[in-house]
């Protein structure tokens, strides 16, 4: 029996077309691309078009890409480095507490260094409002770091419209996007973004490659000391066929494919809640049921039904999901993000689990896994 995925949020499968990038790659261009060589020139040839392709992809400028390690890296960047770099225009920070860890916990470091941070509150569908932001916001405040979609809940905040907000203030705007690229249809210039956070693994495409956009009109210094590399603004070799397949993956990624996968995934998230509802199974769905959402990511509440043996008797029968973010799911500890929208008492931090689609998935995965959770359910509660 073969196993169906249904955790791609946390990481999501090699396409085809990305494995053979790399793999020529690998073989066929192993320069140094910072040599001036032939063998380094072919390599900067590579670099130089796969960062056009991901910088179009955003309406970015080719130059305002920089290569990193994944989403981690990128949030450590953007909110260390400017806090850093500019404590000495203000020291407030606002954030939200629904945040992947990348950013909490460089928040809190640089708590330890005497910076204020502003922890914005989700309300119950897992939002963040442009109020919010504007009430926040102080003279102080030098950087605002709010998440594009949220990883457990799918819920998206309004960029848009705190990027509007932002635009004339001295605050740097930064949207942690790795959920989101590759899902949403996101314009950096026309939003208003002057940070962004992304990670390949998440769009089909090699781990351990991201990029982190900054508007060429920002400067902090690099987060990872060493060479010259990415203009002075990331040291180290380029990996360079990652990177290829990184570009590779984005180009799979049309905005007609983007637009058909959304509603697939939606309809996905409609079955689920059919089965389940046809087989008298309590739930409920945290985050938003609408399409104003990441329609690749639902998490529900399923009450009195422990995730931890849920998630194991789920496995058991080859479907694969989780109890939330793969950064802190392997402890199975509470949900930081459902303890900000319900409080740490709710049955439903302990009560919940995240299922994630793919490219691979289908009506027939999606019917098959419906019925088995119920299946279990009814066995448990029995």
């Amino acid at each position: 029996m073969e196993f169906t995925y249904l955790d791609n949020a946390a990481t999501t499968p090699m396409a085809k077309e990305v494995v053979d990038v790399i793999t020529d790659q690998m073989a066929n261009n192993f320069g140094n691309a910072s040599a001036t060589n032939y063998f380094g020139r072919q390599a900067r040839k590579v670099l130089d078009e796969s960062r056009h392709t991901i910088a179009q992809s955003i309406n970015a400028k080719d130059s305002e890409i920089i290569f990193t390690s994944g989403g981690t890296e990128s949030d450590n960047t953007a909110v260390i480095e400017t806090a850093l770099s500019r404590q000495k225009l203000g020291k407030h920070i606002i954030t939200t507490a629904i945040e992947h860890e990348a950013i909490l916990k460089s928040m809190a470091y640089l708590e330890t260094l005497g910076f204020n941070i502003t922890y914005l509150m989700p309300n119950e569908r897992g939002e963040i409002t442009v109020d919010q932001v504007r009430d926040a916001l102080t003279d102080d405040t030098i950087l605002v770091s709010i998440m594009y979609g949220n990883n457990e809940t799918g819920a998206k905040n309004p960029i848009t419209e705190i990027g509007e907000l932002l635009k004339d203030h001295q605050a740097f705007f930064h949207t942690d996007a790795v959920q989101a690229y590759g899902q949403e249809s996101i314009d950096v210039k026309a939003q208003n973004i002057d940070m962004m956070s992304t990670s390949a693994h998440k769009i089909n495409g090699p781990k351990f490659i991201g990029f982190l956009y900054i508007n060429d009109e920002i400067h902090i210094p690099s987060f990872v000391k060493g060479g010259d590399q990415e203009t002075k603004r990331r040291a180290g070799t380029e990996n360079v066929p990652a990177i290829a397949g990184f570009a590779k993956a984005v180009q799979l990624i049309t905005p007609e494919v983007k637009e058909v996968r959304r509603d697939r995934y939606f309809g996905f998230k409609q079955t689920i809640q059919e089965v389940l509802t046809t087989n008298k199974v309590t739930f409920k769905v945290n985050g938003p049921t609408d399409e104003n959402a990441l329609n690749h990511v639902f998490n529900l509440y399923l009450p009195g039904i422990d995730r931890g043996v849920l998630l194991t008797r789920l496995d058991l029968e080859h479907f694969a999901v989780s109890g939330g973010s793969a950064c802190t799911a392997g402890s199975l500890e509470p949900s930081h993000v459902l303890i900000a929208m319900f409080g740490k008492d709710s049955p439903r931090v302990n009560d919940s689990i995240r299922i994630s689609f793919g490219k691979d998935n289908t009506e027939e995965d999606v019917v098959k896994f419906s019925n088995k959770m119920v299946e279990i359910i009814k066995d448990l509660t029995n």
